[in-house]
C-alpha cells in the first residue's frame, strides 16, 4: 500500500507524542508495584483490592494528579459524566457549560425534564456561548448566579467547533478559578492524543471512559476521574455511597484488561491519529469539508466529514461496518438511540460493543449531514475504511 509522502510527513510528530507517552505509560507501570497476584481481580465488595488501588494511583501519577478512581463499575463515557456532576453540585449550586451544547446523551441529565436531572435537584445550568474563534463566551452568563462548577467538553460531540487543546483548557481553567469555580473537563477521546492531560494545564478534575482511549481497545467497560483528592473521593462517594467509595468496587475479571488497556493506550491512539490523518488528507483533496483540516492541530481522535445528505451519509457509515471485522455483513439503519434527539446512524464492527477507539463512524440524521470517523486500532484499518467509504460516495 502506497502512502502519499505529505501523509508520511504528517505522520511523523505522531509518532513523537505516542514515544513520549509510552515511555511515561511504562515507567508509571513499573515503579508502580503491580504484580501479577494483583491483576486476578476480586469479587464482593472489592475490600483490600491491592491491584485496583496500584492501578488508582498509577493513574493519578499520569495525570499529575493527587488521586485517581478507575472502575469497572461504570458503563459509558455518560455515566461517569453523570457521577462526577452529581459528586460536585448540591442543591443551590450553579453549573457553566463552557462553549455550547454537550453530548445529546447529557442534555436530559443537564436540562431536564425527568427525575434525577441537575434541575430537579435543585442546580441551576447556564450555558456559555461561543466566540468567533471557538473559545467560550464568557459574557453570555453575565446575568447567570457564579458558578461552582464549570464543565468543559474537550471533543466537539456533535458540535461545529473543534476539539479543545492545552491552550484552550488552560485558559477556561484560569477564567473559571477566577471566577472561583472547580474546573472538569470530560477528557472523552482525548487521552494520549498531547503529552499531557487537563490536569497539568489546570483542571481540578478529568474524567473519561475506558471505552475510548485509555481502555486501549482492550478494556470492555469502565471509566476514570483524576485531579484533586476531596473531588475524587466526592465521586466515589455518588458512585457508591458516603464514607465507602474507595474503599469498595470488585474488578472481577476485568482487572487485568483495564490495566493492559492503560498500558497499550499510547501506542493504539498514535494508530488512531493517524488513521484520521490520512482520511483528512483524502476526503480534503476530494473537495468535502473535514475538521480539523489537513495540518491543523488535532486533539481528540475524531474527524468531521460534511457530506451533503442523508443518503450519503448511510453510504459512508454502510462502507465502514463492510471493512469491520466483526458484523461486517450488518446493513447499518438510521435509529432513535437512547439519548438522542435524532435519528442516529452508527457504523461499530469493533470487539467491544461501543468501543470508540476500535474504528466507527457515526452521525445524526439532520443538516448539515455531518459525519463522525473515529478510531482504528491499526492505522491500516482506517485507511481501507477511509478509501472504501470515498468509494461509497
Amino acid at each position: 500500500m502506497t502512502i502519499d509522502p505529505a501523509i508520511q510527513r504528517a505522520w511523523e510528530p505522531i509518532t513523537a507524542i505516542v514515544a513520549d507517552n509510552a515511555a511515561r505509560v511504562i515507567h508509571a507501570f513499573s515503579e508502580s508495584g503491580l504484580t501479577a497476584p494483583d491483576l486476578a481481580g476480586t469479587a464482593g465488595y472489592g475490600y483490600d483490592d491491592r491491584g485496583r488501588e496500584r492501578l488508582d494511583r498509577l493513574v493519578a501519577r499520569l495525570f499529575g494528579a493527587e488521586a485517581a478512581l478507575v472502575r469497572s463499575q461504570w458503563a459509558s463515557g455518560t455515566h461517569v459524566l453523570t457521577t462526577v456532576l452529581r459528586g460536585l453540585l448540591r442543591p443551590g449550586d450553579t453549573l457553566w457549560i463552557a462553549g455550547g451544547p454537550v453530548y445529546d446523551t447529557l442534555n436530559r441529565f443537564l436540562y431536564g425534564p425527568g427525575r434525577g436531572c441537575l434541575p430537579d435537584l435543585g442546580v441551576t445550568v447556564a450555558t456559555l456561548g461561543l466566540s468567533a474563534e471557538g473559545a467560550p463566551d464568557w459574557s453570555s452568563a453575565a446575568h447567570q448566579p457564579g458558578p461552582t462548577v464549570v464543565y468543559a467538553q474537550r471533543s466537539r460531540g456533535y458540535q461545529e467547533r473543534p476539539a479543545w487543546g492545552p491552550a484552550q483548557l488552560a485558559a477556561i481553567a484560569d477564567q473559571a478559578h477566577r471566577l472561583g469555580a472547580t474546573v472538569v473537563v470530560d477528557n472523552c477521546y482525548g487521552e494520549f492524543t498531547e503529552t499531557e492531560e487537563p490536569t497539568h494545564w489546570g483542571a481540578d478534575l478529568a474524567a473519561g471512559s475506558l471505552l475510548k482511549n485509555p481502555g486501549g481497545g482492550i478494556a470492555p467497560t469502565g471509566g476514570y476521574v483524576a485531579g484533586r483528592r476531596h473531588l475524587v473521593e466526592q465521586v466515589a462517594d455518588a458512585l457508591f455511597a458516603p464514607s465507602l467509595g474507595l474503599e469498595i468496587g470488585p474488578t472481577g475479571s476485568y482487572q487485568r484488561l483495564m490495566a493492559q488497556g492503560w498500558f497499550m493506550a499510547p501506542t493504539l491512539v498514535g494508530e488512531a491519529l493517524m488513521g484520521a490523518i490520512y482520511a483528512r488528507y483524502l476526503f480534503d483533496r476530494a473537495g468535502y469539508r473535514v475538521s480539523p483540516a489537513p495540518g491543523n492541530p488535532q486533539h481528540d481522535i475524531v474527524t468531521a466529514i460534511d457530506v451533503g445528505s442523508a443518503e450519503r451519509v448511510m453510504r459512508f457509515c454502510r462502507a465502514v461496518q463492510a471493512v469491520s471485522p466483526v458484523d461486517a455483513m450488518a446493513h447499518p439503519e438510521p435509529w432513535r438511540m437512547p439519548g438522542y434527539d435524532h435519528e442516529v446512524i452508527m457504523a461499530a464492527g469493533g470487539f467491544v460493543p461501543g468501543g470508540s477507539l476500535e474504528l466507527s463512524a457515526d452521525a445524526p440524521l439532520r443538516p448539515p449531514y455531518r459525519v463522525y470517523l473515529q478510531g482504528g486500532l491499526s492505522r491500516w484499518h482506517a485507511v481501507l475504511a477511509a478509501d472504501a467509504a470515498l468509494a461509497a460516495l
